[in-house]
C-alpha cells in the first residue's frame, strides 16, 4: 500500500488535476472533504473523457428514443463538469487495511481496475495499486523451513484437489528431494503447463518434472 496519497477537496478545479497528475507521474487522485472522508476519485480516464466530451454531438431524434436520460444526464455532468465532484467516480472499489494482497490482486483482475483504495472508518488511509502488488511479490521472503519429500507431495495433492482441471486419478505425483515429478496421462498441453505452475506454487519445491504422456483416446473417453 501507498499510504502518503495526493488528495484533492471537491472543488479542485479540472485544469489543476490535469496537472497534479502530470507533474507527479500520478493515474489518479482521491478526492476527500474537510473531514477527510472519501467521496470518490478522479483518474486518467475521467480527464480524458472530459477532454472528449468537447467533441460530443447532440443526439439525433431517432437515438434520444432509445436513450436513457439519466444516464444521458450523468455522461454531460461527467463531460462538462468543472471540478472533481463533476467528474469523479463516486463508487470507487475500496478494501481494510488488513485484506490480504492475494485478494486485492483478485479484485483487481475481475473488475478489471488498475488501484483500490485502503479505506478505515470511512477515511482514507492509502491506495494499492498494480505496481504496489508487484512490489510484494518481490520482496525478499524468509526461507522455508526445510520440508520433507512426503510433505511437499501431500502439498501438491491437495492444490490438484481444489482445481477442477486437474485428474488426481490419472496423475500421480513424486517428490524426492524437492523436484516434483508428474507422471501418468494428461488430458492436453494447457493442463500439462497449469501442474507446472500450481506445483511451482507450493512451498519446498525446487523443482517440476514432467513424465505425463497425453491421455488415450479410450480412456479419455471413459472419463
Amino acid at each position: 500500500m501507498t499510504p502518503d496519497v495526493v488528495t484533492v477537496p471537491p472543488e479542485t478545479p479540472v485544469m489543476a488535476m490535469a496537472r497534479l497528475l502530470t507533474d507527479r507521474g500520478i493515474s489518479a487522485v482521491p478526492v476527500v472533504d474537510a473531514e477527510g472522508k472519501l467521496c470518490g476519485i478522479v483518474t486518467e480516464a475521467d480527464l480524458v473523457r472530459r477532454l472528449a466530451g468537447e467533441e460530443d454531438k447532440p443526439t439525433s431524434w431517432f437515438g434520444a428514443l432509445f436513450a436513457d436520460p439519466a444516464s444521458q444526464a450523468e455522461r454531460y455532468a461527467r463531460t462538462h463538469g468543472v471540478t472533481a465532484k463533476d467528474l469523479m467516480t463516486e463508487k470507487v472499489v475500496s478494501v481494510a487495511p488488513d485484506t490480504s494482497a492475494a485478494h486485492i490482486a483478485q479484485m483487481m483482475e475481475k473488475q478489471n481496475i488498475r488501484r483500490v483504495i485502503v479505506v478505515e472508518n470511512e477515511k482514507l488511509k492509502g491506495i494499492v495499486s498494480r505496481a504496489d502488488l508487484l512490489r510484494a511479490l518481490v520482496v525478499p521472503v524468509h526461507e522455508e523451513a526445510e520440508l520433507s519429500d512426503e510433505r511437499v507431495r501431500r502439498a501438491v495433492m491437495a492444490a490438484m484437489k481444489q482445481e477442477p482441471w486437474t485428474d488426481t486419478f490419472y496423475t500421480m505425483v513424486e517428490v524426492k528431494d524437492g523436484v516434483v515429478t508428474f507422471h501418468g496421462f494428461r488430458r492436453s498441453d494447457a493442463v500439462q503447463k497449469a501442474l507446472r505452475v500450481l506445483a511451482e506454487n507450493v512451498p519446498g519445491v525446487k523443482d517440476v518434472k514432467d513424465d505425463t504422456q497425453p491421455m488415450p483416446v479410450f480412456i479419455y473417453g471413459a472419463a
